[in-house]
């Protein structure tokens, strides 16, 4: 096999491939004598067809399995001996289009190459690390948010008209062309007007209902109900409005805190302040992570690939463009060119990105099994009833595998990288850690 260097020019390399037809036939030969045991041929005891016969029966097929597989190991071992790591996968294309059996396979191979990473001081960088306490009024603030979810309903005085946001205990009794049916009568049950957990349309008609009332309130089923017997139906709801009542915050006291699994009203104050102050921790940490990108970008410089820079600012200009159209949810749009403002910014993506990925292999840093089938079962968690087939697509999907199991390995690498770095705290206020964060969408 002969391999010649047809283009080196900054991380562009091509390559001129050369395959013997010695060595397709070895290859060949090579196929028929492992299969040869285990052929069964009329005329001929299984293991003992002649090699001529094998040949001529299935040599065609296996020619084509041993070009692949000879051109795979060239550029396998090309790589192994040059160190060379391909940005994208290699463009490879056979140049003798009149091949025939007897004949060399020639073919031309290019890609451009990864670049040399230079090392990095890491624990040259210095970070400042925003600290947050949880102040007394920021939790009795929470706790008044908890205490509106879980209101209760007073009723209101005799002869008062329901309003949205009230909850109106109702009797009803559905019917589709005069006959009731299965699942469409209730009684005593408790309906929040605007929640909207009926049919749409159903609450609408009962605010300014009151309580002794009886009601007819006309919906039509939507058309991908998911019972089909009712599907696009029109239907009629007999109610009794049996009561009206007005939403109230439910008292801050031991009461609520059992509602929320604490044992009294000072435990609750305590999970909430420790759900607080983790979540002013994340939010630190988003500030922390991008001062420290900031510093990576700011050590080091080399050469980008080409084709990961052009991908990237395209990947860019395509979301962007999509964020400022929303209207548009499909990808049948002209082509969109990216600006430098685009290929800017893909660059930082790519140098860094670059960066992370040789300080995770250098450091052996990896996503463990255990890590990333968590990560697949808290997005699982946005698709309820669909669990399984959300766990069974991302496992056959590589892409999809890639993409969730990307930003964990990123984050393993900023996490080593904070451990070398020199890391200052500082006490700062919630407002203080706010406006930073919010600094991070406006970059």
């Amino acid at each position: 096999m002969q391999v010649t260097e047809t283009l080196n020019e900054g991380l562009k390399r091509a390559y001129k491939i050369v395959v013997p037809a010695a060595d397709l036939e070895a290859k060949v030969n090579e196929k028929l004598e492992e299969a040869r045991p285990e052929v069964e041929m009329k005329g001929f005891r299984k293991g003992k067809v002649p090699m001529a016969l094998l040949k001529k029966q299935f040599g065609p097929r296996l020619m084509g399995e041993a070009m692949q597989e000879t051109v795979d190991g060239a550029m396998a071992k090309h790589f192994e001996d040059c160190g060379d790591r391909p940005a994208m996968q290699p463009d490879v294309k056979m140049t003798n289009d009149e091949w025939k059996e007897g004949d060399d396979v020639e073919v031309d191979m290019s890609y451009e190459a990864l670049p040399e990473i230079p090392e990095v001081d890491l624990k040259s960088i210095k970070l400042e690390k925003m600290v947050v306490k949880a102040a007394e009024a920021d939790v009795d603030e929470a706790l008044a948010s908890l205490a509106e979810t879980a209101q209760d309903f007073d009723d209101r005085k005799k002869g008062s008209k329901a309003k949205d946001g009230d909850q109106v205990v109702i009797d009803f009794l559905g019917k589709v062309d005069g006959e009731a049916f299965d699942g469409g009568a209730a009684e005593d049950y408790p309906l929040v007007l605007g929640s909207n957990s009926f049919i749409p349309g159903f609450e609408e008609q009962l605010v300014g209902a009151k309580a002794g009332e009886d009601m007819e309130v006309k919906v039509t089923f939507p058309a991908e109900y998911g019972a089909e017997n009712l599907a696009g139906k029109d239907a009629v709801f007999e109610c009794k409005i049996k009561a009206v009542k007005a939403p109230k915050a439910a008292e801050i006291d031991d009461e609520l805190a059992k509602k929320f699994g604490a044992d009294d009203l000072a435990g609750l104050k305590t999970q909430v302040s420790e759900r607080l102050e983790a979540e002013y921790t994340g939010a630190a940490r988003a500030v922390m992570k991008r001062s420290l990108l900031d510093a990576l970008d700011g050590l080091v410089t080399f050469d980008l690939p080409p084709s990961l820079l052009d991908a990237e600012a395209g990947q860019i200009a395509h979301q962007l463009w999509h964020e400022e159209n929303p209207d548009v949810t499909d990808h049948n749009h002209d082509a969109i060119e990216p600006t430098d403002e685009h290929k800017s910014l893909a660059g930082r993506r790519v140098r860094l990105g670059l960066l992370l990925a040789e300080l995770g292999q250098k450091n052996e840093i990896e996503v463990s099994e255990a890590e990333f089938t968590q990560a697949i079962m808290n997005q699982a968690r946005q698709y309820p009833g669909q669990e399984r087939q959300f766990f069974e697509f991302v496992q056959q999907n590589p892409q999809m595998r890639q993409q969730i199991q990307a930003p964990l390995f990123e984050d393993k690498v900023v996490d080593y990288v904070f451990e070398l770095a020199e890391v200052a705290e500082k006490e700062v206020s919630k407002e203080d850690l706010q406006k930073a964060v919010e600094s991070l969408d406006e970059e």
